[in-house]
C-alpha cells in the first residue's frame, strides 16, 4: 500500500530546487510541478476557509512572534525553538499558534483558525521542514469532536482536489485514487490506542522510541501500522511525558495524554489534542514536565480566569500536498525554499 501512495510522482519530477545553485528559482518558475503545487496550495486555503466557515469557526490574525513557544517543551520533541530579535527585543519565531488559538477561543467561543507559516530548529529532510505552513484550528469540546472535525476537514480538502485539479493530479501524479479513497470514506478512520499500537509492533524492531519513562512511534512504526491497520489511522492516547505539557491528561494517574495523531501518506500529518481546562492541571503537568511555570505565566492565568475545554489540532500544509502529489521528498513542495539559508546541518539523513 504505502509503495502505491508514497512512490515518486508518476509522469514527471520537480526540479531540485532547494540546494544553493544560483539558479533555483529560474528552474522552480519553469517547472510545472511548481505551477500545480502554488495551484494547490492556493486551494488548500480557500477550502480551509469554506470549511472553518461552516463549522462556525472565526479566522484570527495572529503575531509571528512569540515567547511562549509549544512543541519544544515536550521530552518527545527534537525541535528547538527560533530565536530572533525584533526592535530590540529578544523573542521566539512561532512553531504554533496553539497558544494563541486557545487564547482566541476566549473571545470566538466557537472556535478560531488559521493558516501561517511555523518554524522549528530541526534538520530537513525528506519528510522534515524547520519553516513550513500549519493549518490549525482551536474548537470548543473534546478530543472526540476534535476528531470529527479533523476527519470532515480532511475528506473536504481532498475532495475540493478531485472537483477542481482532478484531471491534472490524474495526469501528474499517475492517479486520484488515494483522493477518492479519502473523500468518499464512510464513517470515522480507523482508531488505536498508543498501547494497543505498541502491542501490535511488539515484535517489530525500530518502531516504538522507548526512554523508560515515555514512548513514541518512530516512522517506520507509522508506517507498518498504516500497512496493517489501515490507509488512514488514527494513533490516540500517547505517554503525558512523550506530550507537551499542555494536552489534557487521559486517565487519573496522569500516565497518558488526550491526544491523537492521523497518519497517512508518509505518516504523522496531523497531530491534536484535548487542553486543560483549568489551571490546576496545567500547573500539575508543567511541575511533571519539568517546565518552569514563569515561562508559560500568563497561559497559566488565562485557564485560572478564563477556564474552557478546548481541543485543537495542526496540520502540515506540505505534508498533505507531498500526499496529494504522491511524492516522497517534502523538501520539493515549498514554492521558495530556505533548506540551504538555514543552519548548517550534517549531510541529510531522515529520522528513523
Amino acid at each position: 500500500m504505502q509503495k502505491s501512495i508514497m512512490g515518486t510522482a508518476g509522469h514527471f519530477a520537480p526540479p531540485r530546487t532547494w540546494g544553493a545553485e544560483p539558479d533555483a528559482f529560474i528552474r522552480a518558475l519553469r517547472s510545472p510541478w511548481y505551477g500545480l503545487v502554488a495551484d494547490l496550495e492556493d486551494l488548500v486555503l480557500r477550502a480551509t476557509v469554506e470549511y472553518a466557515h461552516s463549522r462556525g469557526l472565526r479566522a484570527m490574525y495572529l503575531p509571528m512572534t512569540t515567547r511562549t513557544i509549544t512543541c519544544p517543551t515536550g521530552l518527545g520533541s527534537d525541535s528547538e525553538p527560533v530565536p530572533v530579535t525584533v526592535s530590540g527585543v529578544d523573542t521566539y519565531l512561532p512553531d504554533s499558534m496553539q497558544f494563541l488559538l486557545e487564547y482566541g477561543c476566549r473571545l470566538a467561543p466557537g472556535g478560531c483558525y488559521n493558516v501561517l507559516p511555523s518554524f522549528r530548529g530541526e534538520r530537513p529532510d525528506r519528510t522534515h521542514l524547520g519553516q513550513y505552513v500549519h493549518s490549525e484550528a482551536e474548537i470548543p469540546g473534546g478530543l472526540d469532536d476534535l476528531i470529527a472535525y479533523v476527519e470532515g476537514y480532511v475528506r473536504h480538502l481532498a475532495g475540493s482536489m478531485l472537483d477542481q485539479y482532478g484531471a491534472r493530479l490524474a495526469e501528474r501524479a499517475g492517479d486520484v485514487a488515494h483522493l477518492e479513497r479519502m473523500a468518499g470514506h464512510a464513517g470515522g478512520f480507523e482508531r488505536l490506542t498508543f498501547d494497543e499500537a505498541a502491542h501490535l509492533l511488539r515484535n517489530d524492531e525500530g518502531t516504538i522510541r522507548d526512554e523508560g519513562d515515555w514512548r513514541t512511534l518512530t516512522k517506520r512504526g507509522e508506517l507498518l501500522l498504516m500497512e496493517r491497520v489501515s490507509e488512514f489511522v488514527w494513533v490516540t492516547h500517547f505517554d503525558h511525558l512523550s506530550n507537551p505539557f499542555y494536552q489534557a491528561f487521559s486517565d487519573s494517574s496522569q500516565r497518558s495524554a488526550n491526544n491523537a495523531d492521523l497518519l497517512f501518506g508518509m505518516g504523522e500529518v496531523v497531530g491534536s489534542g484535548e487542553r486543560h481546562t483549568g489551571s490546576g492541571d496545567v500547573r500539575k503537568a508543567l511541575a511533571m514536565h519539568d517546565v518552569p511555570e514563569r515561562d508559560y505565566a500568563w497561559y497559566v492565568n488565562m485557564k485560572d480566569e478564563f477556564p474552557m475545554h478546548t481541543s485543537g489540532f495542526g496540520m502540515g500544509v506540505e505534508r498533505f500536498l507531498m500526499w496529494v502529489l504522491k511524492h516522497d521528498d517534502i523538501r520539493d513542495i515549498p514554492l521558495i525554499s530556505r533548506v540551504a539559508e538555514e543552519k548548517s546541518w550534517p549531510e541529510s539523513v531522515d529520522r528513523p
